[in-house]
């Protein structure tokens, strides 16, 4: 049984919802933490609705904020915990896309999915595996989840524009390119990549405008 996710949303400025960037946020936030990027995007996308969920279970490595799928080095979870409570999250997050679409009368090539962090792994999982391809997949500070596996389950291929610091001190990287190659393994024709220089964790000016010109680029701006 699938859970309803709550999200927050900025209208978009023009009153006319054309596209949607849903933020997927990480591990022990939620989804207010990244809601705020719209004010900056907005001014340049103003058709777009922006929409923002929080994960579906509460973080027990932070009790005020939310998590996609729990993290044993951080919890102390199991694996067998984190990787049904991920099989989970798919399933939420994939009703909550259909639902979504239905609700705002948008085609699957009018929605970006935004990921940061543990919301990047998820994007990463689960939009390629949906029948229908969105518009693209813009991924801060996260890896590929299962790449030894993605090949064969690939269903869909979308752009995607990778960008991580290269101080991350949470998510090496390294995550980036090893991503890029499973995805140009699996067939994906635009894969872009962008490191922030002197960038820990976290989304800086460089990454933010880069994505916007991705963003820009692949819903037809």
């Amino acid at each position: 049984m699938t859970r309803v996710l709550t999200a927050g949303r900025k209208e978009p400025l023009s009153g006319v919802t054309r596209s949607i960037v849903v933020f997927l946020h990480g591990y022990g936030a939620n989804g207010a933490d990244l809601l705020g990027l719209a004010d900056p995007l907005g001014e340049h996308l103003p058709d777009t609705l922006f929409v923002a969920p929080d994960a579906p279970e509460n973080c027990a490595g932070s009790p005020m904020g939310y998590q996609w799928f729990p993290i044993p080095w951080i919890d102390g979870s199991s694996e067998e915990e984190s990787m049904r409570g991920m099989a989970a999250a798919v399933d939420d997050l994939n009703a909550f896309l259909d639902a979504l679409m239905v609700d705002e009368d948008v085609l699957p090539e009018q929605v970006v999915l935004f990921g940061f962090s543990q919301g990047t792994m998820m994007s990463l999982h689960v939009a390629p595996r949906r029948e229908d391809a969105i518009s693209g997949i813009v991924a801060f500070s996260g890896r590929l989840l299962t790449p030894d596996t993605f090949k064969d389950e690939v269903i869909s291929r979308m752009p995607v524009l990778l960008v991580h610091g290269d101080q991350d001190e949470v998510v090496p990287v390294e995550s980036l390119p090893e991503a890029a190659q499973a995805l140009q393994d699996a067939g994906f024709q635009d894969v872009f990549a962008h490191v922030q220089k002197g960038t820990g964790h976290g989304i800086a000016g460089d990454g933010l405008s880069v994505a916007l010109a991705f963003m820009r680029d692949k819903l037809g701006l």
